[in-house]
């Protein structure tokens, strides 16, 4: 049993700060960073960076809409082929950001609604997957099932799967909108036994009680919920304790 623990990071702006990055680079093994199109600027950017490489920790490219007003979390219907550019401009400013910290971009994953989006989105899905590849070959984390993990495989990409610790599930897999009932889960206990049941048996129940099968080499643990270092570090401990071998899914 091995999984990777990974959080969004570096969703500051300017003064403005949002999450405990630091004490979250103590806990997980892959850093998703805000690369300045939802969240994120340059000097956050390298701040994380240098501490990702400092303490081992595998740093991914969060890529998203252009949406800092939004957060990111605001469907915008762009053209494909601006969408790919805007994607491909995210990964290389991250990457030169990183490579100057003494580290690299290591994997990518959409955030927020963009995420969502290539669930089902094809054209935005081909797009984020074009872009990745125009960049190298990077792996791509993204939800089991997700038009995304399909365009990523169909242009040689390796896909990654991603589960959610943090978050409540509809019966057919997909994220509740934020939002909804469900949509968040915010008691330490659940989302601990949420982790240590996805590391184990590979399942995670929906909100109707409905369990899935979800074999997902990554978890993730959202930085910005209520308690969120608190239930990082009750997942670490609990899934050491449980055996399961906390580790990147890149080098």
């Amino acid at each position: 049993m091995i999984l990777d623990l990974n959080a969004d990071l570096g969703e500051g702006f300017g003064v403005w700060r949002l999450g405990d990055d630091a004490a979250l680079l103590d806990i997980v093994t892959s850093a998703n960073v805000a690369c300045g199109f939802h969240a994120g600027d340059a000097s956050t950017m390298r701040a994380v960076c240098q501490a990702a490489a400092a303490g081992g920790v595998a740093v991914g490219a969060q890529v998203s809409y252009r949406d800092l007003a939004g957060f990111g979390r605001r469907f915008i219907d762009v053209d494909p082929a601006q969408l790919a550019d805007e994607i491909l401009y995210q990964i290389g400013a991250l990457d030169g950001i990183a490579r100057a910290s003494g580290t690299s971009v290591g994997y990518v994953k959409p955030h927020g609604a963009l995420y969502n989006a290539v669930v089902h989105h094809d054209a935005q899905a081909a797009a984020v997957a074009d872009a990745v590849r125009a960049f190298g070959e990077l792996p791509v984390l993204g939800l089991p099932g997700s038009r995304l993990l399909d365009a990523a495989e169909s242009v040689g990409l390796p896909c990654v799967f991603e589960a959610f610790a943090d978050r409540g599930y509809t019966p057919e897999g997909t994220l509740v909108p934020r939002g909804e009932a469900g949509a968040l889960i915010t008691e330490t206990a659940a989302v601990v036994d949420r982790a240590v049941r996805l590391a184990v048996s590979g399942e995670i129940v929906a909100v109707d009680g409905t369990v899935l099968l979800m074999p997902a080499r990554s978890l993730c643990l959202h930085g910005d919920t209520p308690g969120a270092v608190h239930h990082a570090r009750a997942v670490r401990a609990a899934l050491d304790q449980a055996g399961v071998e906390v580790a990147a899914f890149v080098g």
